[in-house]
């Protein structure tokens, strides 16, 4: 038995680890191709080309481990049963759960290793990996800053522009900038340009920014502004053709981890469980003064039972009024309803937000679990599929591989955006993809271990066959 556990290990282990890197490989060069416009022509060394490469290296690892398991396990059990391997070990009276149980063995051992690289390796990697960028976007400022939306990576800063050209995409175009923002006067000093251009030497802690054609506002802060009176507070404006600007772009790599906390692939197990108790409490205490404020607008002001005697009036509410006071009764009821629909409105958004803010550290935490098991249960599904398709090679197993995956990737996407919803709750969205793929594998396995194939043909062609010749037996019979 030796032996065949030694034969079977290599039939697996060859072929996993000639897949797993093939496949890191194409993620790696799929998130450099995404990154490589800001690293090219950087006068970035070979060294941080290596050290960038590694990063992204070992984020990719906790995904390409279980897509290697699925192909190599189909390729491995596929070759073995091509070659009739397979039927000569079951002929020996070895079924196959005793055949392939130091696979299993060896699954549990890479599950294990998937996790401790989920929980450790990832975040760490993950970190890192944003503060080389964060570097990167120092030594090219116009790199961090994105056209159509505000850019907050500036301290103190707020720059919005339109569209982004140029042989280095340093030319900006309608640009509009809010400066101080740091000195607790928010949207004081207001600059706008038509053109603009960014300009920064090496090793500088400044970036130059070069405004043409445009105006600069600014208001002037008074000791006791008259606001009951609307009276305008007193401001300069001044137009320019060209203005110099210089910013301190050195905070901008000043990377601690406590700026990241908010960041849910940058954190462990341990810590996403704690923000996420962190952020529990706020949201109870939320939903509670929400709660207390619409029972004091519904004129509740407590749960005492009301002594007041009612015998006297009418049981009909509206008797109980005169003509003007039913009309007051009814403009007050109308308007406390329309009150209350638009409070219960705006409670509805910012309740999803928070709601959805809290579901995304639970979501993150079960995935992560999920994700650590999934080398399991893709190998309980490509195994006795291999077996099954007796399809060794490379081509139809990369094939099926690939299908099986993305059903699992696209049912756990699924599963996360409905947890975040809060359609589901957080355990389900994050094990949907286990929950859903792990019965189809132990199906496979029971179908493998009877010798049939997935589903078999004769059960739906048989009675269709059986219609057709009783259909032309009864006309030669006429």
């Amino acid at each position: 038995m030796k032996i065949l556990n030694r034969y079977i290990l290599k039939s697996f282990l060859v072929p996993f680890l000639a897949t797993f890197f093939i496949i890191l490989f194409v993620l790696v060069m799929q998130v450099l191709w995404l990154q490589f416009d800001k690293i090219a022509g950087k006068g970035i060394g070979i060294g941080h080309i290596i050290q960038f490469l590694g990063y992204i290296a070992q984020m990719q690892i906790p995904l390409a481990l279980p897509i290697a398991i699925l192909l190599s396990s189909i390729m491995a059990l596929g070759s073995l049963a091509e070659n009739y391997e397979f039927a000569a070990v079951k002929s020996a009276g070895i079924s196959l759960q005793r055949f392939i149980r130091p696979l299993v063995i060896l699954m549990v051992v890479l599950s294990g290793l998937n996790f401790l690289f989920l929980n450790y390796a990832f975040p760490r990697a993950a970190f890192k990996f944003k503060n080389m960028l964060s570097d990167l976007k120092k030594t090219e400022p116009a790199l961090a800053l994105i056209p159509g939306t505000f850019n907050d990576e500036i301290p103190g800063y707020s720059i919005k522009f339109d569209e982004k050209y140029g042989e280095d995409d340093n030319l900006l175009k309608n640009v509009l900038i809010y400066t101080d923002l740091d000195q607790n006067q928010p949207n004081v000093k207001v600059i706008t340009a038509e053109t603009g251009e960014i300009t920064t030497e090496k090793g500088s802690k400044y970036m130059t920014l070069i405004l043409k054609n445009g105006h600069r506002y600014e208001e002037l802060p008074e000791k006791r502004p008259d606001y009951k009176n609307g009276a305008a507070l007193p401001g300069t404006k001044t137009t320019f053709t060209e203005a110099l600007i210089n910013i301190d772009i050195e905070d901008m790599s000043n990377v601690d981890s406590k700026d990241y906390k908010q960041d849910r692939e940058m954190l462990s197990l341990k810590q996403l469980n704690y923000y996420s108790d962190s952020l529990k409490v706020p949201y109870d205490d939320y939903i509670a003064s929400k709660a207390k404020v619409f029972m004091v607008r519904a004129g509740i002001k407590d749960m005492a039972k009301d002594t007041t005697d009612f015998s006297k009036l009418n049981k009909n509410v509206l008797e109980n009024f005169d003509d003007e006071g039913k009309g007051q009764l009814f403009n007050n009821a109308v308007e406390l309803s329309k009150n209350t629909i638009d409070d219960i409105d705006g409670f509805n958004s910012v309740l999803k937000n928070k709601r959805k803010f809290l579901n995304v550290y639970d979501t993150e935490y079960h995935r992560r679990l999920a994700f650590s098991f999934a080398c399991l249960v893709l190998f309980f599904i490509g195994a006795p599929l291999g077996s099954i398709i007796r399809k060794g090679g490379f081509g139809f197993p990369m094939i099926m591989a690939i299908l099986i995956f993305v059903i699992y990737f696209f049912i756990s996407t699924l599963g996360r955006n409905m947890a975040w919803a809060s359609t589901v709750t957080a355990p389900l969205g994050g094990w949907m993809a286990t929950i859903i793929l792990l019965p189809f594998g132990i199906f496979l396995m029971v179908r493998a271990t009877k010798e049939k194939g997935i589903f078999n043909l004769d059960t739906f062609l048989n009675p269709i066959t059986n219609f057709f010749k009783n259909l032309f037996n009864s006309k030669d019979k006429k």
